[in-house]
């Protein structure tokens, strides 16, 4: 549901200009292509959560709203709630799901990181490349941590270190050939925040998080079925890397992303390497909630 501006923490507000402006709008009206071409990467991460019939789940960073959605059909006697700082992303959320269902999804725009969710409130939070963006993680960490039952689960994926997204390389070769390459944000929000696998490992421990697990999953992103096919959806969302370029010099790029895309053509599509970390954990147990509250007196 959408009301009133939400409260932001202090590290987020960056963010939450951003994804409240272009940002947000062109992930909302690219949601097709955004999904279609990590769908084997949610696939994983939807197995991974092993979200049962009667669970309560929450989804970090929802988007607009696939994990969600998949989530709630799943738990078909529970429910899931997406949360995200981005009002365009819900409002396409909400859009899908009063679309096509199901009923027991709903959606919040919020800041995860401050959201008073209530104590054990659901059994499983999941995010699909969401965690990464959040100021201060430990404080998003802990609220979530919050929300969960006691040894309730996590599961999310992020993104691994730039040099070994074969995706990344190709786009940014193509259309800006010769710039810096992304680097690793472990000190900001960003993209590559979560590079570190030992980074993760220390954020989940020390908010109370056990039985951390933190897997490379290397799979294909899908771009589409033809390399015409993924150019067409790929310009609007690629574009603004070539906007500083003249109309010649910005044609010959995207001429370079056309050939790169064609190169990649598969039977499956046009498919280029991705690598993302699988990461799985169990929230505070009841004891250890307890000792918490004791060190705090």
């Amino acid at each position: 549901m959408i009301y009133g501006e939400p409260p932001v923490g202090a590290g987020n507000r960056h963010q939450f200009a951003e994804w409240n402006g272009s940002e947000g709008e062109q992930w909302a009206a690219n949601a097709r292509f955004y999904d279609g071409s990590v769908r084997l990467i949610h696939n994983a991460l939807m197995a991974a959560a092993q979200v049962g019939a009667e669970d309560r789940v929450l989804d970090v960073g929802c988007g607009t709203g696939q994990c969600t959605r998949d989530a709630a059909r799943q738990a078909s006697h529970g429910s899931a709630l997406g949360i995200d700082l981005s009002r365009p992303l819900i409002v396409a959320a909400e859009a899908a799901r009063r679309l096509d269902g199901p009923a027991n999804a709903a959606f919040v725009w919020a800041d995860a990181e401050v959201y008073p969710f209530r104590t054990g409130e659901f059994d499983i939070a999941l995010s699909r490349f969401g965690t990464m963006f959040f100021g201060d993680q430990i404080s998003a960490f802990a609220n979530i941590a919050r929300g969960l039952r006691p040894s309730g689960r996590i599961a999310f994926v992020s993104w691994r270190a730039p040099a070994e997204n074969e995706w990344l390389a190709n786009v940014t070769d193509a259309l800006t050939p010769g710039a810096a390459p992304a680097r690793p944000t472990r000190s900001e929000p960003g993209a590559f925040r979560h590079a570190d696998p030992e980074d993760i490992r220390a954020i989940l421990g020390g908010t109370g998080f056990t039985s951390i697990t933190i897997e490379p999953l290397d799979v294909p992103m899908v771009f589409g079925p033809t390399a015409d096919d993924s150019f067409d959806a790929m310009v609007p969302v690629f574009g603004w890397m070539v906007q500083h370029l003249d109309a010649e010099s910005a044609a010959l790029a995207f001429e370079r992303m056309r050939a790169a895309l064609r190169a990649h053509e598969t039977d499956v599509g046009v498919a280029l390497g991705s690598a993302s970390w699988l990461v799985t954990a169990v929230g505070p147990s009841n004891e250890s909630r307890c000792n918490d509250r004791e060190d705090l007196m």
